[in-house]
């Protein structure tokens, strides 16, 4: 899990192939919960929090660049 402060310094191309990369496999681990076959129940909040992570530095950067 990358931190907040790591994640500023990437652009947000990179920021967004991440997030993508994050919501199939959150939709991975949806799907294995309803079947019953996910063990690492903690992984889906944690999914949860890195999107939410990486939102607000694409937000961050962008209000940046508008103060510039």
């Amino acid at each position: 899990m990358e931190k907040f402060s790591e994640l500023i310094k990437l652009d947000s191309n990179a920021l967004k192939e991440k997030m993508s990369f994050l919501r199939k496999e959150s939709l991975n681990l949806r799907f294995q919960k309803s079947s019953g076959q996910l063990e690492k129940t903690a992984r889906i909040s944690a999914v949860k929090k890195q999107i939410a992570r990486i939102k607000t530095a694409i937000n961050f950067n962008k209000n940046m660049k508008g103060k510039k």
